[in-house]
């Protein structure tokens, strides 16, 4: 376009030329200077996006690494929090309590030789508490009176009404001597206990016979529980040495030996009940058979707490 102006000029302007041709030099030049500049940017722009690319290819590692380290962290308080819960393996409320906890409640605690956690209800207050309960009955609202499944692996809830399991009792008193402490509560609100020093029972292929020795506590002199070996008889399962069914007579599961002076699993009878049954709650050594309990619970904690 500047090249047919300036000719278009030179033809109506020729005293003009020279003017025009030195404006034209300067004008080439610039042009010049422009396309030198224009070049020097397009090669800039390249090296930009060379750069551009390094830098998303940086980016695109710094975002691998974070991830990695994202990744570690979450390994490390992974391996952190076992480590934590390893060290937190609670095998029973005594455990618990020597942790610095004393508030009696709900907690899990990991059996001896195994990988099994169990919920059980912990007494902080009981005579210096770190009592583990295995029985607690207090209104009559779980039945007892079950076949031998249900006695060995549990049932109710360990907060209310229930029996934590024969086998869980075996695993934990098997693993240590284990006092057993068992408290008693009547109709008239008399309260009282009755403490065997060491305590434990086999397994099942000993149909989970108990051993009790060295009774002290309020709850009569003379032993109610039952004697050394005795076996666990349920109403499906009759273990016991009487010619009946003392688990059907008596209702429960209990070591009856030929239905003796004890059944803390007997049924439950309210406190307005006036009537002697042979099939209620029984701890005879105590009470006679006379006894309304409304409250019993059976608790171990280990021997040397």
């Amino acid at each position: 376009f500047l090249e047919q102006r300036l000719l278009t000029l030179e033809a109506r302007y020729g005293l003009e030329l020279q003017g025009l041709e030195g404006d034209k030099l300067q004008l080439q030049e610039l042009v010049e200077r422009q396309s030198r500049l224009v070049s020097q940017l397009q090669g800039e722009l390249g090296s930009s996006k060379l750069n551009s690319t390094l830098l998303q290819r940086q980016q695109a590692k710094l975002t691998d690494s974070v991830q990695q380290l994202l990744t570690m962290v979450n390994h490390c308080n992974e391996i952190s929090n076992v480590a934590k819960e390893e060290s937190l393996k609670f095998r029973d409320c005594a455990d618990i309590q020597r942790s610095g906890t004393k508030e009696s409640g709900t907690y899990r605690i990991h059996l001896p030789n195994s990988t099994q956690t169990i919920k059980v209800f912990c007494d902080m207050q009981t005579r210096g508490g770190g009592w583990t309960v295995l029985q607690h009955r207090r209104n009559g609202s779980v039945d007892f009176h079950r076949g031998w499944t249900d006695y060995k692996m549990g049932f109710g809830d360990p907060s209310g009404e229930h029996w934590l399991g024969n086998d869980i009792i075996h695993k934990l008193t098997g693993s240590q001597e284990y006092s057993l402490h068992l408290q008693l509560k009547d109709r008239d609100g008399n309260e009282a206990f009755s403490q065997y020093d060491r305590f434990y029972i086999d397994g099942e292929d000993n149909n989970y016979s108990l051993h009790a020795e060295y009774l002290s506590g309020t709850a009569g002199r003379t032993n109610s529980l039952t004697h050394t070996g005795t076996m666990f008889s349920t109403k499906d399962r009759d273990n016991d040495l009487c010619t009946c069914n003392c688990a059907q007579l008596a209702s429960g599961g209990w070591w009856f030996e030929a239905c003796g002076p004890s059944n803390l699993n007997g049924i439950y009878y309210p406190s307005s009940s006036s009537v002697v049954r042979y099939n209620g709650i029984k701890w005879y050594y105590w009470k006679g058979p006379n006894l309304m309990a409304t409250m019993t619970t059976m608790m171990v904690r280990p021997a040397n707490f």
